[in-house]
């Protein structure tokens, strides 16, 4: 095993944290208390006796604006006796599905949008943390873009949610954050903004837009829904400080099992600061001890691809067990044509007593394992090849020393 441009770990003093939340004004889902899994179950059904009794509402409401718009007709005068009775029978047999009723003389008197599952949410999350450790370089040890990273107060993460429905078979949501870097200074970023499906037959979802990636169990969480005030530092190190968040499509099925049961597969842009370990970017100049390569994207093949599979069932009535296997497959930047690959297992188990209430007591324990496999090209700052550094050649690493690197892969864990 090799890993590169890891920090040497210090002595410290654990950060001692408090946490102040500020409420949501729309809803707050208990993430800690039910499982996702669990979640998604619930709100398959919920989709389907939503669409089918938004079906039936519109055809109720199709009957009541064609019966009104006859009605209408009569009263007018303005038909023969027997076209009323005509126009009665044509909308009997042929159902018509229009919500338009037309006057006697032709004018446009009413049209009616239903809007179905039609709503809004708004909600405001707020977290910030103090605390105190034995070295100021607290940044070194706390990569992740909302972890504290200085003594003192820190603001984690101020997060705005609007989520609506588009239309009876979409919703989308856009979630808007800023938080505070080790020097004090804000930055701002849209989080997440797509649109997703409530229900597709067969047990198919889709996704589009910007949104963190369902790798493992911890990456596609925000801030507030951590069990602790940092994200987990192996995620940090290998997904990189943001995790897997980039523009892209999803597309999931839920098998029709006793159990649960999904396949996740995600094709994403493998640039920007949510592709790290790929062709993301990073305050650092570097990748595995190689400069980055400025690579861009030549075809299909240099998208980033996350299929992921998650299974969950009782024990017994108290006990349940998530299990997951993901993967993140695309090129890299630590040289042209060079590619990096990440897999990962998780597994969940929960404890809840079954004369529990709103989800209270239980126990939760989830554990995640990575393996980064990176392939990295040579390099050598020495252009010329006379064995020192001359004008026009980088001193990359600062120390005036030439390198001749070989290519090679690195593999860390």
């Amino acid at each position: 095993m090799k890993i590169a441009n890891l920090p040497r770990p210090r002595k410290t003093i654990g950060l001692i944290t408090v946490i102040f939340t500020v409420g949501r004004v729309f809803v707050t889902a208990q993430t800690n208390a039910v499982t996702k899994e669990e979640v998604e179950r619930l709100r398959s059904e919920l989709n389907r006796l939503t669409q089918e009794m938004q079906l039936t509402l519109r055809t109720y409401q199709e009957r009541i604006n064609q019966l009104e718009s006859a009605i209408r007709t009569l009263e007018g005068g303005a038909m023969s006796s027997n076209q009323p009775t005509a126009h009665l029978a044509e909308i009997q047999s042929t159902g018509s599905k229009t919500n338009l009723a037309v006057s006697p003389t032709g004018d446009t008197t009413r049209f009616q949008y239903s809007w179905g599952r039609g709503y809004i949410g708004l909600s405001l999350e707020v977290a910030s943390v103090v605390g105190w450790s034995t070295t100021s370089e607290v940044a070194e040890l706390n990569p992740g873009a909302h972890n504290p990273k200085r003594r003192g107060f820190t603001l984690q993460n101020v997060e705005l949610a609007l989520e609506g429905a588009v239309d009876p078979y979409f919703q989308g949501t856009g979630i808007f954050s800023t938080h505070t870097d080790p020097h004090g200074e804000f930055h701002f970023e849209w989080e997440e903004a797509y649109a997703e499906t409530f229900s597709i037959p067969g047990g198919f979802q889709l996704k589009a837009g910007k949104f963190l990636t369902e790798f493992g169990r911890h990456n596609s969480t925000h801030s507030h829904q951590w069990d602790f005030v940092d994200a987990p530092l192996v995620l940090s190190r290998l997904l990189g400080p943001h995790g897997l968040n980039a523009a892209g499509m999803r597309v999931s099925w839920l098998a029709p099992t006793p159990f649960y049961s999904e396949l996740f597969f995600t094709v994403q842009d493998s640039r920007g600061d949510g592709a790290y370990s790929f062709l993301g970017e990073s305050e650092s100049s570097l990748f595995l001890g190689r400069p980055r390569a400025h690579r861009d994207l030549r075809g299909f093949g240099d998208l980033l691809f996350v299929p992921r599979y998650a299974v969950s069932f009782d024990l017994t009535d108290s006990h349940t067990i998530l299990l997951g296997a993901s993967a993140a497959l695309g090129p890299n930047n630590a040289g042209y044509g060079t590619r990096t690959e990440i897999y990962g297992v998780d597994l969940t188990w929960k404890w809840k007593l079954r004369t529990q209430h709103g989800g209270y007591p239980f126990v939760s324990f989830t554990t995640e394992a990575l393996l980064r496999r990176a392939e990295v090209d040579e390099f050598s700052n020495d252009l010329n090849g006379n064995g020192t550094l001359d004008s026009g050649e980088d001193d990359v690493f600062g120390t005036g020393h030439v390198y001749n690197i070989p290519s090679e892969t690195v593999k860390d864990w």
